[in-house]
């Protein structure tokens, strides 16, 4: 493979382009999926090609191919040069990617047990074994559950000297009942949203979930829900919102937001722009106080975490808001030189056959001081909700509403009866100002988004989301459409 690597690094440069890259990346994913007490999805699937992107006249060309051959890679950097130099005929500002890229070394994602030595046997008898507990529940009309497993290895170099390898390991999977009754349709799921949470390690994260002991409850919860009392409508009140839901609220309002190709408008005609534009870096409240946000790739077992970007930046941590002010976006090589940065390493592409783009790493909201039975007990009246149902954002990251699977009324600083269909609403800077606590490191966990969209072609990207459960004051909620 070092042979075909300087090949193609070689080849870009006595064909005219000033930098040039290659990717070889080789994909091994597993799916299980049972549904109601049948085998749904049994596959194994693996996927491998390289992709070859250069600068030719300070534009962009990128080319890919399945096949690994001499001739393929000579042909495949020929054509991302002529790309380049066709698309350099229409180019407005040259491309500058600052400070060059020298990283050498491996990297392995650490895990205690390969998912890929558990048989297919043994994971099927954990799936089934938990949907027929979530079955037994009386009221509970359909189950499922569901696994995946994700091996990537991969290859980069450029023509700065750069050559890193590293494989990255995923695993996950999730369980969720459906209960229908008295005119509801009502859902529980665990350990996630829609039953999935996976992050970067072996089988041993999976086993930790313990599906099976977790069913019954997750199906009782779905059946209590559809004689719950409906959420208040249209009321301002104080919400504790739990770490699940959380994390897809720091994803929608915050994640997205500061990724700088939406801000710089190269992005908008698919994912939209972003409120948060150059002019308020380091120059606006994003939030209260009490508010931190940090884009780390270094915090295991986040699905943000690798060794090196897709463009061969070190993974790192860095701070996004800092006690409510606005410091920092997701950059790559490009966009931060365009600001007279450097790259925090957020560049990856979904395959071998995708450009990078700027994707989240693990986007974190850092713990604050409070136990969560002293928050809730400091709370007069309020609404605790998790889990995420359904969501909605504008293009901007400006106005959302987001709905849970779940409530408990707060009263008193006691927890109280179960609500169902809760909603809230609100505008992200006001929101996030309303946050006026945030519960420690021993509510803090790390949460798996794996199906981000993004790009034309299309990209789904893989991110993380550390969170705790947090009081947001002033909060409308109940409202529909």
């Amino acid at each position: 493979m070092d042979d075909l690597v300087s090949r193609a690094l070689d080849l870009a440069g006595v064909q005219g382009a000033s930098y040039a890259d290659i990717r070889l990346v080789h994909t091994k994913q597993e799916r299980l999926t049972v549904r109601s007490g049948v085998v749904d999805t049994l596959s194994s699937d693996e996927s491998s090609g390289f992709g070859v992107r250069v600068l030719v006249d300070g534009c962009w060309g990128f080319a890919s191919s399945y096949d690994p051959a001499p001739g393929e890679i000579d042909r495949v950097t020929a054509l991302a040069v002529r790309i380049a130099r066709s698309s350099a005929q229409s180019r407005k500002e040259r491309v500058d990617l600052g400070p060059p890229v020298t990283s050498r070394g491996s990297y392995t994602t650490p895990i205690q047990v390969d998912p890929f030595t558990i048989s297919k046997e043994q994971k099927l008898a954990l799936l089934l074994d938990a949907d027929q507990r979530m079955a037994a529940i009386k009221g509970v009309r359909s189950t499922q559950g569901n696994l995946i497993f994700i091996r990537e290895s991969k290859t980069f170099a450029n023509t700065e000297g750069a050559h890193v390898e590293q494989t990255i390991y995923e695993a996950g999977g999730g369980i969720q009942a459906t209960a229908v009754g008295q005119g509801e349709v009502q859902r529980r799921s665990y350990p996630q949203s829609q039953g999935r949470q996976q992050g970067c390690a072996g089988w041993e994260y999976v086993a930790a979930m313990d599906l099976p002991g977790q069913a019954e409850r997750v199906a009782t919860e779905a059946v209590e829900l559809l004689t719950a009392d409906p959420c208040p409508s249209d009321t301002v009140t104080t919400l504790i919102i739990g770490g699940a839901q959380l994390a897809l609220q720091v994803h929608e309002s915050c994640g997205h937001a500061v990724e700088l190709d939406r801000v710089l408008g190269t992005e908008a005609a698919f994912a939209g722009t972003s409120f948060l534009t150059t002019d308020k870096l380091n120059n606006f409240r994003y939030a209260s106080e009490q508010v931190n946000i940090s884009a780390d790739s270094l915090q295991l077992p986040g699905l943000g975490c690798f060794g090196w970007d897709d463009e061969g930046v070190p993974a790192q941590s860095t701070p996004i808001v800092r006690n409510g002010a606005f410091v920092g976006y997701l950059m790559s090589r490009e966009t931060a030189s365009s600001l007279g940065l450097a790259s925090n390493g957020c560049m990856r592409a979904a395959s071998w056959n995708r450009i990078p783009l700027i994707r989240m790493t693990n986007v974190n909201l850092d713990p604050g001081t409070w136990e969560l039975e002293d928050l809730i007990a400091d709370t007069e009246r309020g609404i605790y909700i998790e889990m995420n149902r359904s969501w909605s954002i504008d293009d901007r990251r400006y106005n959302f509403q987001f709905g849970t699977e779940m409530g408990r009324e707060i009263k008193k600083g006691k927890l109280g009866r179960m609500l169902r269909n809760c909603t809230y609403t609100g505008i992200t800077p006001q929101f996030w100002d309303s946050c006026d606590a945030v519960c420690n490191e021993n509510h803090w966990q790390m949460w798996g988004t794996p199906n981000c969209g993004k790009g034309q072609p299309g990209q789904i990207g893989h991110t993380g989301h550390g969170a705790a459960p947090a009081r947001f004051r002033n909060v409308r909620v109940g409202v529909l459409g």
